[in-house]
């Protein structure tokens, strides 16, 4: 699954009804979250931390995937940018 793919997915989960619901990513990557998963604090403190600016959706999936897979890699404990994206999702949708 692409990188878009599986944000789609997360952002286009669907209800019951079948209609999409958006899930902001400083709701899915919470302070919570974050503080376990790495030394951070914040989505936007991940995000600052890699010199990445991301204002939005798109601005965030113009992020090349393998700098955001080494930066996952470097300041959590996940190995890549699915891995990461795939538990939060887990946890959110729990």
């Amino acid at each position: 699954m692409s990188f878009d793919e599986l944000l789609k997915e997360l952002q286009g989960a669907k209800s019951s009804e079948g209609e999409q619901r958006q899930v902001a990513l400083e709701e899915l990557f919470n302070e919570a979250f974050m503080s376990r998963c790495s030394s951070l604090k914040s989505f936007e403190e991940f995000l600052h931390k890699g010199n990445f600016t991301a204002k939005t959706q798109e601005d965030l999936n113009n992020i090349p995937d393998e700098l955001m897979d080494r930066h996952v890699d470097r300041e959590t404990h996940f190995t890549n940018w699915k891995a990461m994206l795939d538990q939060a999702t887990a946890e959110y949708n729990g």
